[in-house]
């Protein structure tokens, strides 16, 4: 899965993750898949409510460990 554009939001907290996603998204065409990194963990509950109260699709969400560091990616298909 090729996403279109890709969004770092390591070490930031709730709101900017979503917040930033936000933004890329307003500037995406329709169908285009937006790629999130994030150190959050809270970022999944979160993505999971922006992508309910959008209406974006969250195509994917995977939680792994980056150097002893908790990553997420979140995977968005704008609308």
């Amino acid at each position: 899965m090729e996403a279109q554009t890709e969004l770092d939001t390591r070490g930031l907290t709730c709101p900017l993750p979503i917040l930033k996603a936000k933004k890329a998204l307003s500037g995406m065409q329709s169908g285009e898949l937006l790629r999130v990194v994030a150190t959050d963990p809270g970022s999944v509950r979160d993505f999971q409510a922006f992508a309910r109260q959008t209406g974006n699709d969250l195509v994917d969400q995977q939680a792994s460990q980056i150097g002893g560091q908790d990553e997420f990616v979140h995977v968005l298909r704008r609308r």
